[in-house]
Parts: C-alpha cells; sequence; structure tokens
C-alpha cells in the first residue's frame, strides 16, 4: 500500500461558511468531485483525519463525519491498521485494473500520419564538454543577469494598461524603438508600418513559405546554402535549385543563362555573409540581382542575419538599402548576441504584404507582449549600443585568434580567409581527406565536429567552424585537438 496521498486538500476543497449547507457536505461534494477528475485515484491512501482537519482549519469531528458519509456512499473504503483509501464506484472491475496500471503509448502509432522528411534536421545532440558549431555567440559576454533586469522591471511595473494587457499598443510602440534602432545602426530610413517583429527564424520563413510558394513554384538559393530555409521552403513545395557561389558570391551570369523570365518565383541569398563559405556578395553582382529581379519579375529574400557580427563600415551594402525594397524582403534579426530568450527576428517588406504576415502570427505564435516591452527600454535606454559595442570588442579579438591558431596547426595544409562578417570560418583543405574520419577521430579525443560542419564532395574537402562560443582557453584546446586528429588521419 502506498503512502497517504501527497496532493494538498486545500488545493481541490474550499470551505465557504457563508453557505448554508453544512461543512462537511460541502467537504464530501468537493471530495467526489477530486476522485471523478483523478486528482484523487482509486487506492490512494488518506491522511488520518487530524491531519486532514489541521489543513482544512476545521474540526475533527467535521472530517470524522465527512469520511462516514463518504464511506457510506462507496468513495472511501477503511481497512484495518492500514487507514482509509480512495474507492471510485462509479468505475467498472475493469476500468479499475487498468487505472491501477500506468500505461505507456505504443512505440508506433496504430494510425496513419504524414511523415515529411525534408523536415529532419541535421543538428546533433552535443555530449562531448568541447565542441564546434556551425556560428553561434558565446552568450557568457553578455551577463544574462542585466537583461533579466529589464524583464523583471516591466512586471514590477504598477501601471499596466488596465485590466488587461494593451498589447496592439504596446506592440506599435516596440516596432517603433526598433525602426529607430535599425535606422541608425543600419542606415535604413523606416517607418514601423515596415516592419514586423516576428520570435523565430523558422517562424519567419514559413510564414513567407506561407505568402509566396504554391506547389512547384522556382526558388533560387545558393550552393551549399542554408538548410533551415531550403527545409521550409521544400516542405511548401517548391523546387530548389542551387546556383554556383565564387569569391564574389552568387553567380549571377549563370541565373541569366540558365533561366527564363517567368520562371523563378524567387532567390533567397544572404548578401553579406555566405552560408556556409562566408564569401560576401560584390558590388558588380548586386547590381546585377536587383536588374534581373525586374527583367525576370522575381522576389529576392535577403537574409542579413550576420549584421550585427559583421565588421563592414558601409551601411549603404544590403540589397534592401540599394533597392529601397521594391523587389526586396529583407529577413534580419534583433540581438543575436545576447541570451537566445531577448534575441528577435524581422521582417521587412511592403505595409500590405506585412498586414497578411501578421495573421499567420496567430498560428506560429503572438509576441511576448513582456518580452517587447524590455527590449523596447533595452533600445530606449541605450544599452544595446553598449551590449554590441563589448560583443563585438570581443568576437574581433577571437577571430584574430581563431585565425593564428589555424596557422599554428595546420600550418600551410588549409587556405581560409578572415571573414567580415558572421562567425564562421571557412576552411578548405589542400588535399582530399575522410572528413568523417576526422570527426570520429576528433570524438575520440573528446572535440564533437558536428555534421552540418563538414562539407565534401569531389572537389571539396572543406569545415565551417565556428569560434565565437569559445573562450581563449576553450578555443587553444579545441584547435589543438582539432590538429591533433587531423594529422593522425592524414598520416
Amino acid at each position: 500500500m502506498s503512502s497517504p496521498v501527497a496532493i494538498p486538500f486545500n488545493s481541490f476543497i474550499k470551505i465557504d461558511r457563508r453557505k448554508k449547507e453544512a461543512i462537511y457536505m460541502q467537504i464530501v461534494y468537493q471530495f467526489i468531485n477530486a476522485v471523478k477528475s483523478n486528482l484523487l485515484e482509486d487506492d490512494d491512501r488518506l491522511p488520518g483525519s487530524r491531519k486532514i482537519s489541521e489543513e482544512l482549519q476545521v474540526h475533527r469531528k467535521t472530517i470524522v463525519a465527512a469520511l462516514s458519509e463518504l464511506q457510506e456512499q462507496g468513495w472511501i473504503e477503511t481497512l484495518p491498521n492500514i487507514g482509509s483509501i480512495v474507492r471510485n464506484p462509479e468505475l467498472s472491475p475493469t476500468q479499475t485494473n487498468k487505472a491501477k496500471t500506468f500505461q505507456h503509448p505504443p512505440e508506433k502509432a496504430a494510425f496513419h500520419f504524414r511523415k515529411d522528411f525534408i523536415l529532419d534536421t541535421p543538428i546533433e545532440k552535443i555530449q562531448e564538454n568541447l565542441y564546434f558549431t556551425d556560428g553561434t555567440p558565446d552568450y557568457r559576454i553578455i551577463n544574462s543577469e542585466e537583461l533579466v533586469r529589464f524583464y523583471t522591471s516591466v512586471i514590477r511595473r504598477k501601471k499596466q494598461s488596465g485590466p488587461f494587457l494593451n498589447t496592439v499598443d504596446d506592440n506599435l510602440l516596440f516596432r517603433d524603438q526598433l525602426s529607430y534602432y535599425l535606422n541608425l545602426t543600419r542606415g535604413f530610413h523606416l517607418s514601423r508600418d515596415f516592419l514586423l517583429p516576428v520570435a523565430g527564424s523558422e517562424q519567419v520563413h514559413s510564414i513567407l513559405s506561407r505568402l509566396l510558394i504554391n506547389t512547384s513554384d522556382i526558388v533560387l538559393v545558393e550552393e551549399l546554402s542554408y538548410f533551415l530555409p531550403n527545409m521550409i521552403y521544400s516542405q511548401a513545395g517548391a523546387k530548389m535549385k542551387t546556383i554556383p557561389v565564387d569569391a564574389d558570391g552568387m553567380n549571377i551570369d549563370y541565373i541569366q543563362n540558365h533561366y527564363k523570365p517567368g520562371e523563378i518565383r524567387l532567390v533567397y541569398i544572404n548578401s553579406t555573409c555566405q552560408y556556409p563559405t562566408t564569401v560576401r556578395l560584390s558590388k558588380k553582382r548586386k547590381k546585377q540581382l536587383l536588374d534581373l529581379a525586374e527583367a525576370y519579375n522575381f522576389i529576392v529574400i535577403e537574409d542579413d542575419r550576420d549584421f550585427e557580427f559583421s565588421m563592414i563600415k558601409n551601411k549603404k551594402e544590403s540589397l534592401f538599402r540599394i533597392n529601397g525594397g521594391n523587389r526586396i524582403i529583407y529577413v534580419g534579426t534583433f540581438g543575436r548576441f545576447l541570451n537566445p530568450g531577448f534575441q528577435m527576428n524581422f521582417l521587412i517588406a511592403p505595409k500590405d504584404l506585412l498586414q497578411e504576415a501578421a495573421k499567420y502570427l496567430n498560428i506560429f505564435g503572438k509576441p511576448d507582449t513582456m518580452m517587447e516591452k524590455a527590449l523596447r527600454e533595452l533600445i530606449h535606454e541605450g544599452d544595446i549600443h553598449r551590449y554590441q559595442r563589448k560583443s563585438r570588442k570581443v568576437i574581433a579579438e577571437r577571430k584574430e585568434m581563431f585565425s593564428q591558431l589555424l596557422s599554428t596547426h595546420f600550418k600551410n595544409n588549409i587556405v581560409f580567409t578572415i571573414p567580415q562578417a558572421g562567425l564562421a570560418f571557412w576552411i578548405r583543405f589542400n588535399t582530399s581527406f575522410s572528413l568523417t574520419q576526422l570527426q570520429k577521430k576528433a570524438g575520440e579525443k573528446g572535440l564533437f565536429i558536428p555534421s552540418i560542419c563538414l562539407y565534401q564532395n569531389r572537389s571539396i574537402t572543406a569545415l565551417r567552424l565556428g569560434f565565437a562560443h569559445f573562450n581563449q582557453q576553450e578555443m587553444e584546446e579545441a584547435v589543438k585537438v582539432l590538429g591533433e586528429a587531423y594529422w593522425e588521419v592524414v598520416e
């Protein structure tokens, strides 16, 4: 027999002394209700009458009377030397036996459901203490406690918008502050009407896929491009076509030579820091792409997620800044150097498209009003600029350190360029060898290299390795282990 039930009785029994109904009967009715709703289950053992009376703050005789009534009705059973246990007289014997044994769901469903292998994520679980990523920040740089104070100050504020939060006004105020910040940092001339904050990158692309993609639409992406939007647009029914990438970014001539006007629905591109090679689209090709978008009547989705980690000083380099949004839908992030809970994604596009996009927030998740207030204050108080300067300084130092360590441990066996933006290096090996063997050997030495960092085909043996999440000691150890694993594989 189990120990007495741990559920506090005052959580489901509320005594109202103003009622004419006897207190012991109030207890009886609410007890029965608790059994019917499974707050108390068959065979649960009850505490003694004294303990129940102390918890409910009623006389012990009242509890004894309630237990007696429950026993008469068959809702409890009193066993010698054990005490009172719960009985549900409404359960059949079969149901009672089933209720006593908890059953897990079957491993395989007995019914048909849709499976989509396009959405299988390549992200693996990290078990090692030392690991590479494809380019993520170090969230230890900005103290999370500093960020929490903005959030807690919003929650503690007594003056709220009446009994209900005025989410519409709060969202407009946040968009005002965010547009001001983007105008200041990215050289835009933007009002809030052309800006839609969205919580996650997955939500951004899911919304765009609903708005823009029909089955068999052709979507052009860069060769070896970022997996997340590719997955989402493919799942929406698009035909994904890859375009070669060289030192100047996406090859626009290739598009012109292989496609006709009207064939292309949209082009997805990261013009600042191509994934995974980190190359930047040249000025000549930016103009080519914009001219071709007009001539061929297609949309360009410009993903500028790495802007905040860019050392490029010219704010006029984005396609959106050049084109003014006539053909460009701009996708960006705010605060990627902050703790993930304080980050925000956003869309910049024509007003009518954003009005339609906003409807999908009811499906993909409405904004966190309190978080938007906290971020609004983060911008208004100017702390966001301080945090970004601090983050950029540390990233610049780590980027230089990573470059030196790679040169030291791999000598002339690799080729790389220090990226002007982003948080990862594109490292090409001069000779071909098995990257999976390198991954395995590094794992044996306690260093995890995710498969999304490995790029190998007939012409390429390369790694995309993030550096910014390491401190100095971690980085030195990780590159040292990687170098040791490399020499053991190739020798």
